[in-house]
């Protein structure tokens, strides 16, 4: 008792320090135009990082049986660092197809979830998703708070060759993307401290749980039987849901109204977005066999060809339809295949997996379509083509999962196995129903907390500006005028 009240006291002595040492620089003529949603999130930030300065340090786990592997720990390092390249990725993937006065701040939203949920993950994120099970239904965040016993504990038991805080840090990488993955379907019109609240929420309120309910031995969708391999439900399915829930609490924006055609900013942009993509989806897949094995060989091979032949049936299925084959097309395509073989990469044969891009390709194909038709303003296709994806995925894991390819998986429908794709069935219901239901309730609280959306004034000016006070110059001239260097586009 003694000690806890001596911590309580000594991390309100230096945080009262801390903060008056902050204010102090802060210009006194800014003081009073300072709101509550400006000044909490960086008082929120002081406290935890003067917090962490009295969580105790202990010695690094003893592998005393020649459990690790080396070999197993050198492929997860560098899946780890493939997963975070995903996420600048995304970025110039989004980047690239918004309007050319919101690239900075469509990209921006993406990698800040690198920063936002780094911080909680160490918090308490990996205790909800991956601590002592409560009901198969969460984590206790207890377990691994402030990163307890990670870097001391024992090895996860699902990956007993390689350190807890390794399986930890691999598993943030997954989390840091998928709310970034939700920013396409809510671009071009939510205020940017909205967002970094949606990351917050978010990720505790519906990505710890989900990936807890999947990924955990104790999870009770692991208990059920269904199986995704790297995300598809965790990741794909969730942010799909959620980018649906966001596109209609946020409404509809001014040119979709108006039924404007807004050209892509950059497409090469999309393409080096893409290519980054499908390289950091190697460690993504191949990274969750969680060992430098046979098993990583496969899913690198599954996911490789999957995102090939989704990315060529995209583009001959619009040539069908009329178009010309275009690199928005093909990088669309390829994004989709990646996403559906997600969570079928290492319970599928190589040769299945063709399947699986072809058919995902052409049914999100064809929901792009109809959504273009509706009154639903997912500006970049987040939910048709993350969230149908990911349940094309789901589904035909069900259907062409082999236990010749992964013994621990299960034998799929094609096979005679119906119990185990009425399985893959309801544990997509369950996270469908969930993520999407839960993420509307948060766009909602965050929108009675404050306005989620920019005003109409500042959705014409473009959020780059109205939100960062910085502006993309890429595809500009600065031509000089009678002594003054002006901006002018190149269209002009």
């Amino acid at each position: 008792m003694y000690i806890y009240s001596f911590f309580s006291a000594a991390v309100a002595y230096f945080y009262k320090i801390f903060i008056n040492i902050c204010l102090f620089n802060i210009n006194l003529s800014v003081m009073g135009k300072l709101s509550i949603s400006r000044v909490l999130p960086f008082l929120v930030l002081s406290f935890i990082a003067v917090a962490a300065i009295f969580v105790p340090a202990k010695l690094s786990y003893v592998d005393a049986e020649n459990a690790y592997n080396s070999a197993d720990i050198s492929w997860l390092l560098v899946a780890t660092a493939l997963v975070f390249l995903m996420t600048p990725g995304l970025a110039f993937f989004y980047g690239g197809m918004v309007h050319r006065k919101n690239v900075i701040s469509t990209m921006i939203k993406s990698v800040l979830a690198a920063g936002v949920v780094s911080i909680l993950w160490m918090l308490c994120g990996f205790g909800l998703a991956f601590g002592k099970s409560v009901g198969g239904f969460i984590g206790d965040p207890r377990t691994f708070f402030f990163f307890k016993d990670v870097l001391s504990g024992a090895p996860w038991s699902l990956a007993p060759t390689i350190p807890l805080a390794l399986f930890a840090i691999f598993q943030l990488m997954f989390a840091i993307i998928t709310p970034g993955l939700v920013v396409g379907a809510v671009a071009e019109r939510i205020r940017f401290t909205s967002y970094i609240l949606f990351i917050a929420l978010f990720s505790l309120l519906v990505y710890a749980p989900i990936a807890h309910w999947t990924w955990h031995p104790d999870g009770f969708l692991f208990q059920m039987g269904a199986l995704d391999f790297a995300g598809g439900t965790v990741v794909h399915i969730s942010a799909g849901c959620a980018a649906l829930a966001g596109a209609m609490v946020l409404k509809r924006r001014q040119v979709h109204m108006e039924q404007k055609e807004i050209p892509p900013a950059n497409i090469p942009y999309v393409l080096i977005g893409t290519g980054l993509l499908w390289f950091g989806w190697f460690g993504f897949n191949a990274g969750s066999a969680l060992g430098a094995n046979a098993l990583a060989v496969s899913a690198f091979a599954t996911t490789n060809t999957a995102a090939a032949a989704a990315g060529l049936s995209w583009m001959f299925f619009d040539v069908l339809k009329g178009k010309k084959p275009s690199v928005l097309g093909f990088c669309i395509g390829a994004v989709v295949g990646l996403v559906a073989i997600t969570p079928a990469a290492g319970f599928v044969a190589v040769p299945q997996s063709i399947f699986i891009g072809v058919v995902a390709a052409i049914i999100s194909n064809i929901a792009v379509h109809y959504r273009q038709k509706s009154k639903v303003d997912d500006t970049l296709d987040v939910f048709p083509c993350h969230g149908i994806g990911g349940m094309v995925g789901m589904l035909l894991t069900g259907v062409l999962a082999t236990t010749a390819v992964n013994a621990g998986g299960a034998e799929g429908l094609i096979y005679g196995n119906m119990d185990f794709f009425l399985t893959q069935v309801k544990a997509l219901s369950i996270v469908v129903a969930y993520s999407f239901t839960v993420s509307y309730l948060i766009f909602k609280l965050i929108n009675f907390i404050q306005p989620i959306r920019v005003t109409l004034e500042e959705e014409e000016l473009g959020l780059d500006a109205t939100q960062h006070n910085e502006k993309y110059l890429q595809g500009t001239l600065l031509v000089h005028n009678t002594g003054e260097l002006q901006e002018h586009l190149l269209d002009e």
